[in-house]
């Protein structure tokens, strides 16, 4: 019998009214493993008053352990992205979430600071390499027209999880210490782990590029689209462009739209990590007590997932860029807010929600729109990069609230400093809007031989 050529992301893209049990499962369970990373990588900044009490550590102590887990963060995104599109997105998504799930717990019995803080650094290694795979996977399993609202959706689980660690600290650490909530963050992982080796596929657009078995393609399709009929099929390979993944996020007119895409991480990143990292702080130097600075710091989380999902469906259905670009526009006006509202508790948590928003909701809506802009081939390698330089900012931020509590600054000039970072990567969305396409260039393709 004769065989029929098939493009894999045609016949994802037959499917834009309703999705499949199979993709909604795949979406599920990278939404899980984002939500736990979330919820592992803001822990730190809901214990650290009490690391303050119990350790008596001093913010210029405080800052290298924040610094220290998002270093990690940034090894493991510039490391696990090139071996995900390398050997694939589930291998390594599934291993990176064993392996900090391993690392959070262990943090959890670090006797001293200095222990914790390299401890940190490691698990930073495992949540950089398993955020870029769930977006990567997530992005490849769905259809073109609704990739930016299900991207984002999915990666609502990363505000989620950092909401969620907040509720907890606000009970968990007062019951049983700083110590209670790591280790929640490490058993939940562990626990997701043997899902994630059972259920979740490969990418079977990864596997197209990989030369692998048009049946083994098919499985994976079939399941994707039980309407399609894939008898006899084979599948166009695309042809990869000659360099490492890393050398082909600047080749083919992409130079431009990487560099722009790695400053609104960078900046984008850089006022997030502060707000995050600081803001459970800055509140209880302003008279709160710990809980009610938990729970004011959750709002910034709960913003972002309501932002991300509307930002989302706006993304896929206007111009993404000037829609990111808006929103960080409005983040910037709202993290201003929040140093002249901390005399009113209703205004603080308004301006921490409206920052939420606009921050947290553009960071997963710039994700969704990487994910979009480059080719199969490099497409794990230029999430993972753009979130590795968008974790320098982070790492940056992390550290400038030390250095900015230390110089005495009032919270209102505080704030307005770190309203400047969100500007900037409001710009660059537009730059990138009017400068460069707004999607990945298209590749010339093979049939891969039955």
């Amino acid at each position: 019998m004769s065989h029929r050529t098939f493009d894999v992301q045609e016949v994802v893209n037959t499917n834009t009214t309703r999705l499949s049990a199979f993709q909604k499962r795949v979406i599920f369970l990278c939404f899980l493993v984002v939500a736990i990373d979330g919820f592992d990588t803001a822990a730190i900044g809901f214990i650290a008053p009490s690391l303050k009490a119990s350790w008596g550590a001093t913010p210029a102590e405080l800052a290298p352990l924040f610094a220290a887990g998002l270093f990690g963060l940034m090894a493991g995104a510039f490391v696990f992205g090139p071996l995900a599109d390398r050997f694939g997105r589930k291998p390594v998504l599934t291993l990176t979430t064993i392996f900090f799930g391993l690392a959070t717990l262990a943090s959890a019995f670090a006797p001293d600071i200095q222990t914790l803080t390299i401890l940190r650094f490691i698990t930073g290694l495992g949540l950089g390499g398993a955020m870029p795979a769930s977006i990567t996977l997530t992005a490849e399993v769905c259809p073109d027209k609704r990739r930016s609202s299900l991207v984002t959706l999915m990666f609502c689980g990363f505000t989620i999880g950092s909401a969620s660690a907040g509720l907890a600290a606000s009970s968990i650490v007062s019951t049983f210490g700083w110590q209670g909530l790591l280790i929640m963050g490490g058993v939940l992982p562990l626990a997701l782990s043997p899902f994630l080796i059972a259920l979740l596929p490969e990418s079977p657009r990864f596997l197209a590029t990989r030369g692998a078995e048009p049946a083994r393609i098919t499985e994976v399709l079939q399941k994707m689209v039980p309407s399609a009929d894939l008898t006899n099929a084979t599948y166009t390979r695309p042809v990869k462009a000659p360099g490492s993944p890393v050398s082909q996020l600047f080749k083919d007119g992409l130079a431009l739209g990487t560099l722009l895409i790695w400053a609104t991480f960078f900046m984008s990143l850089l006022v997030f990590y502060l707000l995050s990292s600081w803001l459970p702080l800055l509140i209880t130097s302003a008279g709160f007590t710990l809980e009610k600075a938990s729970l004011m710091g959750a709002t910034l989380a709960a913003g972002g997932t309501v932002g991300a999902i509307l930002i989302g469906r706006l993304m896929d259905r206007f111009e993404p860029h000037k829609v990111l670009a808006l929103a960080y526009l409005v983040a910037g006006g709202f993290v201003i807010l929040l140093g002249n509202a901390v005399s009113q508790p209703w205004l603080l948590v308004l301006a921490i929600f409206g920052a939420g928003f606009g921050v947290a909701g553009a960071q997963v809506g710039v994700n969704a729109l990487a994910a979009g802009f480059y080719p199969t081939t490099s497409r794990a390698t230029g999430v993972s990069w753009a979130n590795a330089v968008g974790r320098t900012g982070s790492v940056l931020g992390s550290m400038v609230g030390g250095v900015l509590l230390s110089l005495g600054w009032d919270l209102p000039t505080v704030f307005a400093a770190a309203a400047v970072p969100a500007i900037l990567a409001a710009v660059a969305m537009f730059a990138k809007s009017r400068l460069t396409r707004p999607a990945a260039p298209v590749v010339t393709a093979k049939p891969v031989q039955a």
